[in-house]
């Protein structure tokens, strides 16, 4: 009954008071454990939260209490910005879906670190980088090493977003000279900042569900030559298939939830195919069932990322896909 951008505030605070009461085992039930190895870190289970719940880092120890094993945080950029005019969050109940433009509104990468140094938590946690809006697309490399910078002491793994539909040329990063010379400067930094701290810290790159079979396997080319640690497939739609006629299914802005999983599905079976194991892949994209994150498992993802289903279906999807990725494991 709330416009769903305050909806999502008001649950997320809900949520916190729960955790600061710690009533989420009471609410949520026990968390489930399936340690699963990939990019040398040992996540609790190979469910996680996808990035762009918590885009400034003030809700991350609440939602792990969901049972997640592992959470991602962002997008989040060097500068803070208020992103694209409300209303920029749509609801398609009939579908299970969200149309957003949120246009990576978040508080700037200091604030979001200032609450990772203030939060006991001890769990895996993932941090989502981007550029600012106003950052022109030949600089954006700039952007996205100020960040790298500034998070690597805080992550487990940095996840480089160049795949939301709701930056004005971000995913043109994904192609040719642009995608080369960020995939490059940021690699360069990685190594110089693991010599540094002595810590390594994996980088994984987050693409677009619109990418044809060819530039497909192009990039995945790209991803080897340059040793990127891991890639989520994937990020939201501008597709429109499965939502036609319904209310706000003509907004513009990524689709996500039920319609894309096809989509996602796709890309993350080619991407696996092409990959042969070489680079691990973390699938988000359609997840509202056990059976479908179970399915992504099978097409070998090697994580699973929820957020729409999340948003819809709460902490019971997160338990469901967990026990079954469980059951899974000792069938198998």
């Amino acid at each position: 009954m709330l416009d769903a951008e305050h909806a999502h505030e008001v649950a997320l605070k809900s949520l916190k008071i729960i955790h600061q009461l710690h009533l989420g085992s009471l609410f949520f039930g026990r968390k489930y454990q399936l340690p699963t190895q990939v990019m040398d870190i040992e996540f609790p289970n190979p469910i996680g939260l996808a990035a762009g719940l918590d885009k400034n880092g003030d809700y991350f120890d609440a939602l792990a209490d969901c049972g997640f094993g592992f959470v991602e945080i962002g997008t989040v950029t060097p500068r803070p910005q208020p992103g694209n005019p409300q209303p920029r969050l749509f609801r398609l109940p009939q579908s299970e879906a969200i149309i957003n433009r949120m246009g990576f509104n978040n508080k700037g990468v200091d604030y979001l670190l200032e609450q990772v140094r203030q939060t006991p938590y001890n769990g895996i946690l993932g941090i989502n980088i981007g550029k600012n809006f106003d950052t022109p697309v030949e600089k954006a490399v700039d952007d996205y090493l100020i960040c790298l910078e500034k998070v690597y002491p805080y992550a487990d793994y940095v996840t480089v977003n160049i795949s939301s539909p709701n930056t004005p040329g971000l995913r043109d990063l994904q192609h040719g000279d642009a995608l080369d010379q960020l995939l490059l400067a940021l690699k360069q930094k990685q190594k110089a900042l693991a010599q540094q701290s002595g810590k390594y810290v994996p980088l994984v790159v987050k693409i677009a569900p619109d990418i044809g079979d060819t530039a497909l396997h192009q990039l995945a080319d790209t991803f080897l030559r340059y040793d990127i640690d891991g890639v989520i497939a994937t990020n939201t739609t501008l597709s429109r298939n499965g939502v036609e006629g319904q209310s706000y299914a003509d907004e513009q802005g990524g689709l996500s939830g039920k319609p894309v999983k096809d989509k996602a599905d796709h890309v993350l079976h080619e991407l696996v195919s092409h990959l042969n194991g070489r680079i691990p892949v973390i699938a988000v994209g359609g997840v509202s069932s056990a059976r479908d994150a179970i399915h992504k498992l099978h097409l070998g993802a090697s994580l699973v990322q929820i957020y729409t289903g999340f948003i819809y279906q709460g902490p019971v999807l997160v338990q469901d896909c967990v026990q079954a990725c469980i059951r899974d494991f000792r069938n198998s």
